[in-house]
């Protein structure tokens, strides 16, 4: 029942992004929304969550606060999907290195294994290095939890096609949240002109908060 929910959810989200188009000079805002008693529209937001980066330091909420970015979900030995979204991620690390105000937040759904030690190596591997990309693990069923009702993509144990998968079933998507914690966009992290679009509407959100 979770996974039907989640699944009328994306084709929700799908057809307002569609519809909204991200070539407009305003992004959607993605996910349920509410009106609150003054009559003023709520808008789906991140909540708090606390996880572990690659450094061994404590990462919450607040390590985000007044940032735009990107997270994503993986794990280290990913046989399938994620060595492209990495090396897409890699384009808009690249791209916006150095710019204080955006981030990218990779969450591993293989806790057990990727350790603060593997994900350390790993963001070494590929070039990281600071303050502006986390690798980050922890709680794996809080990561699942906000992987799948927060961020609204799938990141679950591969109960089905184990041996292929590596054990693990995660969404391609990269998603763009904006600085007061709202979904902005939903991108295909595995696609290089889907990526090239995600970088466009980070400018486009830069924009936003200039005016």
């Amino acid at each position: 029942m979770l996974k039907i929910k989640i699944a009328i959810l994306l084709c929700a989200v799908t057809l307002v992004w569609s519809c909204s188009g991200s070539t407009e000079k305003e992004l959607p805002y993605l996910g349920p929304s509410h009106t609150d008693e003054n009559g003023e529209v709520v808008h789906h937001q991140i909540p708090d969550f606390k996880f572990i980066d690659q450094y061994g330091d404590t990462i919450s909420q607040a390590d985000f606060d007044g940032k735009i970015y990107v997270a994503d979900f993986f794990f280290t030995s990913c046989p399938t999907i994620c060595p492209v979204m990495k090396s897409q991620m890699i384009r808009i690390y690249d791209k916006f290195k150095g710019q204080e105000e955006v981030r990218i937040l990779s969450h591993s759904i293989d806790p057990y294994h990727d350790s603060v030690s593997v994900l350390h190596d790993y963001a070494e591997a590929l070039g990281v290095k600071g303050k502006q990309w986390f690798f980050v693990t922890g709680d794996q069923d809080q990561i699942y939890d906000i992987g799948q009702h927060a961020y609204m993509v799938t990141a679950d144990v591969d109960t089905v096609a184990a041996e292929e998968t590596g054990g693990y079933i995660h969404s391609g998507a990269f998603i763009l949240v904006d600085k007061n914690k709202h979904v902005r966009g939903l991108y295909d992290g595995t696609k290089e002109e889907e990526v090239n679009k995600l970088m466009k509407d980070i400018e486009l959100l830069l924009k936003e908060n200039e005016e």
